[in-house]
């Protein structure tokens, strides 16, 4: 997929958003989900990032910033692997079908995978325990570590920083001892990843046969309780017993008065410079293996980012610091080629992180909701859609803000709302529709739009709200949501604005 060239639109959605048990899956659903893209002219995916989530479901606090998330097995596609039969496929009763149960999840799909990996060495086909064996081989630089923290994790059922102190600080023996005391547990989350992979990686085939593309992301920072931290602890800033010196975070912003507090451990840069970047090359290919482009998360943390001290409750004391700019791209695309990335650059946007944008020679964002209430002195705001440069692109929202009718109804100023009407007479409770029109009638080369607007839903559907403890991640659209009618309005509008599959405008 090439960002700045022909027009293109899409759809915004996680898969865990999708219907299905506990969350949404990779099975039928994905794939009629897919089908509704191509017949509702969209030629654009995006997905939030696949990784291994923990408490809560957050993809942006993952266990590991190269292993998948293995709640999104289909149970059905194991059948069809003859892994499982239909009775032991069966889901339990309970789920709600417009919220994600993450906890409910993964209880059912962890005794799944170990009904499957022991039915695996006599019940898998040649094919499947030859594609097992070439995985292993093939992501063995992430996946011996990410089993063996898993297997460690699940047996002192605490993180990393609670275990044994020769564990925590990975002596040779303590992990010799642990690797041949938890194989069996290490081969079974070995060959959950690979199922995991083979699932999304034939969805994305698909999809692709379909005209249509995959955007994913790819977050800046990763959890302190991770695989990556606890395997790598010198790219970090730890003290001796592993905690956080210093966090991630933001100076006060839209979403804050305090700033956020991320609290991701930060990044020794100049440890990483000395090694040329290693960790960041095989995290960018992991990434590539299975998305088309890649949304770099926080892109301005490239340039520079905001240190907030580790006892700091809010980011409000933090500083700005450098960070490794040009040089970390320049070292991934000698290994990996021209990357095929899209620029987060919300926020405190600085000339220097314009500068790194353009020079790296990447598209930009741009978002709706950002655009108006500033009156006639905010003319030059990049977010107004007569600002929008052809290569950029556009969203109504993105997973952290409101939905575009949440917005209008809950957070829109009157002069917001005025300054909307201008640009659209679709206001009232047809704004979010509105607001898709403007957007997909923009210059933006690309335009993304999440399913919630599509389907005109309020506040109750918002994905995340930034800041918050609970309650985000859970949305889901019910089976039947997507009707051929809801699909037939979207592709006239895709039509009309010159993205169905690279027809010139109208």
């Amino acid at each position: 997929m090439n960002v700045t060239g022909e027009r293109r639109s899409g759809i915004l959605l996680h898969p865990t958003s999708l219907p299905g048990d506990g969350t949404g899956d990779l099975g039928a659903q994905a794939y009629r989900f897919a089908d509704w893209l191509y017949v509702a002219g969209q030629t654009v995916w995006q997905v939030l990032p696949l990784v291994a989530t923990g408490a809560g479901g957050s993809p942006y606090n993952a266990l590991s910033a190269f292993a998948g998330n293995t709640l999104l097995l289909s149970a059905d596609l194991l059948v069809e692997d003859g892994l499982l039969d239909d009775d032991e496929a069966r889901p339990p009763a309970g789920f709600d079908p417009g919220r994600a149960d993450y906890e409910g999840a993964e209880a059912w799909k962890d005794g799944l995978l170990r009904r499957a990996h022991a039915a695996f060495a006599t019940a898998a086909s040649p094919g499947l325990r030859a594609g097992f064996a070439e995985y292993q081989e093939r992501e063995a630089a992430w996946l011996a570590d990410w089993c063996l923290f898993r297997a460690l994790r699940d047996e002192h059922g605490a993180p990393w920083t609670q275990w044994p102190e020769p564990l925590r600080r990975r002596d040779g023996y303590a992990l010799r001892a642990a690797r041949d005391r938890l194989a069996g547990e290490i081969e079974r989350h070995a060959l959950a990843q690979f199922l995991m992979d083979r699932q999304w990686g034939e969805l994305r085939r698909y999809a692709n046969g379909r005209g249509i593309s995959v955007i994913g992301d790819v977050p800046i920072f990763v959890a302190h309780d991770s695989a990556d931290v606890w395997a790598h602890p010198e790219i970090f800033e730890l003290d001796d017993v592993g905690m956080p010196t210093v966090v991630s975070g933001v100076p006060p912003d839209y979403f804050s008065e305090t700033g956020q507090r991320w609290g991701n451990p930060l990044y020794r840069w100049d440890v990483l410079e000395k090694d040329g970047y290693r960790w960041w090359i095989d995290r960018f290919r992991r990434t590539l293996e299975m998305v088309d482009v890649a949304r770099i998360d926080h892109f301005r943390g490239f340039e520079s980012y905001w240190e907030v001290p580790a006892h700091e409750e809010t980011a409000l004391n933090g500083r700005w610091l450098p960070g490794p700019g040009t040089r970390l791209f320049a070292a991934v695309e000698r290994e990996l080629g021209p990357l095929p990335l899209i620029a987060e650059d919300l926020g405190i946007i600085t000339p220097a992180v314009d500068e790194l944008r353009d020079t790296l020679g990447l598209p930009g964002m741009r978002v709706l909701q950002f655009a108006f209430g500033g009156g006639d002195e905010d003319a030059d705001n990049p977010h107004r859609p007569e600002n929008y440069p052809a290569g950029c692109v556009a969203y109504t929202g993105t997973h952290d803000n409101n939905t575009a009718l949440g917005w209008y109804r809950d957070e829109a100023t009157p002069e917001a709302r005025r300054e909307l009407a201008a640009h659209t007479p679709a206001v009232g409770e047809d704004a979010g529709w509105g607001m898709i029109e403007v957007v997909l009638e923009s210059d933006a080369c690309v335009t993304i739009v999440p399913l919630q607007d599509v389907l005109g839903l309020g506040s109750e559907a918002r994905m995340n709200t930034p800041g918050s403890i609970s309650g985000d991640w859970q949305w889901r659209f019910r089976a039947g949501d997507l009707t051929p009618g809801l699909a037939a309005r979207l592709r006239e509008l895709t039509a009309r604005t010159g993205r169905l599959h690279g027809e010139e405008r109208r």
